[in-house]
């Protein structure tokens, strides 16, 4: 380009130039579309200190550059890390890597070994431990610990990990694995202290709530960002948590967050199984976009520190595009 300021005029390129940088600067946040290449790796780490195996499955994109935001993320009760892929496929394709873990003792081992009533039986037995509300938040640390090792010496991943910017995501049981990580307790503090501070924000999907004698003291210490998910019909496949107490997680913190409610969604529209009939199907691929475009612009906004994308998220910008699918609210 030929000089472009003569005798302190702007010339037309000038102009030309300055009004095209005003219209990307203001052009409106959209949540971006899966564009990178998505890879997989099954990993099998060992925690020998507490002497549990913590498998996962990383979804991770493999032809994005620069150092890339990690999702840890904590299946439900029964299931494995080969659940929830429509998450990770999604998280990974827009420049996320997608960490999807398998907590030994309330993994799909727990049901497998029994018919429908034995494994409801075996769940329920599982989900009653103590020993499985403490392991879970722990597997999700030692899992950032051994990211920070794999960012220093795995062939695929070193230097591709961004530790500095770290979120946790559950559905159901996970839900309250996320919510642990973020400070709740449920025993008034004797199942211990779950929080890592390594993690900026939180979606919980359908976590399970505790009984009422203990709620006052539960959420008093979460102060993370979170974004709570539910809908109208889910119930708990253990009858534990109604589908009304469901958005008691958002009512009793106090940090900023939001509340998505699903109309007609039930327990299972986070876990991507697929349904019996093709209006389920169809319902659960709406609901599906929703959850992968309301999550991406969390994660953009408190993980890649994106002004728009939050202010899109809690002022609007969400709400328009879930229409009649659900409801939400905002806590700044």
């Amino acid at each position: 380009m030929k000089t472009l300021l003569r005798k302190g005029i702007r010339t037309p390129y000038v102009l030309a130039w300055l009004w095209t940088a005003v219209v990307v600067a203001a052009a409106p946040y959209r949540p971006p579309e899966p564009r990178y290449r998505v890879q997989a790796m099954l990993v099998e780490w060992t925690d020998s200190m507490r002497k549990r195996s913590v498998p996962a499955k990383i979804w991770f994109p493999s032809n994005a550059n620069g150092a890339l935001p990690i999702i840890v993320f904590s299946h439900g009760l029964g299931g494995s890390r080969e659940g929830y892929e429509f998450l990770g496929r999604h998280w990974a394709g827009v420049g996320y890597v997608s960490v999807h873990l398998q907590h030994i003792g309330s993994d799909d081992s727990v049901w497998k070994s029994g018919g429908r009533l034995k494994g409801m039986a075996a769940l329920r037995k599982a989900a009653a431990d103590p020993r499985t509300a403490l392991d879970r938040p722990k597997d999700v640390s030692f899992a950032i610990d051994e990211l920070t090792r794999m960012n220093g010496n795995n062939k695929i991943l070193k230097g591709r990990l961004d530790l500095q910017r770290i979120g946790v995501s559950g559905h159901s049981f996970g839900g309250y694995t996320a919510m642990a990580i973020a400070g709740q307790n449920y025993s008034k503090g004797k199942l211990g202290d779950g929080r890592d501070k390594r993690v900026k924000a939180v979606v919980q999907m359908s976590a399970p709530v505790p009984r009422p004698r203990i709620r006052e003291h539960a959420y008093k210490s979460v102060k993370l960002p979170v974004f709570h998910m539910t809908g109208t019909k889910d119930e708990s496949p253990l009858n534990t948590t109604s589908a009304k107490e469901r958005r008691i997680p958002f009512d009793r913190t106090t940090g900023e967050g939001c509340l998505v409610i699903f109309t007609d969604g039930d327990h299972a529209i986070f876990s991507g199984r697929k349904r019996l009939t093709r209006r389920a199907r169809e319902q659960d691929a709406v609901f599906h976009r929703h959850i992968c475009r309301g999550t991406t612009a969390f994660w953009d906004a408190h993980l890649r520190g994106i002004a728009v994308a939050k202010e899109w998220l809690m002022a609007g910008g969400f709400q328009r595009e879930l229409g009649r699918a659900g409801t939400f609210e905002t806590r700044r």
